[in-house]
Order: C-alpha cells, then structure tokens, then sequence
C-alpha cells in the first residue's frame, strides 16, 4: 500500500510532499514508511516496524489524517486495501 501526500505550490519553492508505504516484512510483520521533503531536493526516510498487519494500518491511517490537518492533498493510493 501506498499514499502520496503533496502541499499546494506557493509558487516560491518547490511543493513539500510525504509518502507513506505499508510494506509486509520476511518475518510475518509489517514496516510503516515515511519519506518526506521537498520535490527535486532532500528527503527524510524513517521506517516503523509492527507486528500486525491492524497495527501498522491504523499508524498509516493517523499518519494520514495527520498530514491532511496540516494542509497536504491526497495524490496518489495504490493498494488493494488502501484508505479512502
């Protein structure tokens, strides 16, 4: 699963975007991925590890709904289960 989340260019700087990724490890859990930064330029990388897959779905679920207070968009889902 995964979301793209972008701030709407002011036209002064490139848009901020955060991406988080739900990704099943070899070991029967689940990593939560954020990635976030500024379009063309750096970005942060920080990985959540859980044990369940309902665990690891509610942290992206509040993730997400963090980030839309905070003003970003929705862009992209991708995923069977993703979130609406």
């Amino acid at each position: 699963m995964r979301l793209l989340l972008q701030q709407r260019p002011d036209g002064r700087e490139a848009p901020r975007f955060v991406q988080l990724m739900l990704q099943p490890d070899l070991l029967g859990g689940w990593t939560l991925v954020r990635e976030s930064g500024q379009i063309g330029g750096r970005s942060t990388v920080r990985r959540e590890v859980f044990l369940d897959h309902d665990g690891a779905l509610k942290a992206l679920e509040q993730a997400r709904d963090q980030q839309l207070k905070r003003g970003f968009q929705l862009m992209f889902s991708q995923g069977a289960e993703a979130p609406r």
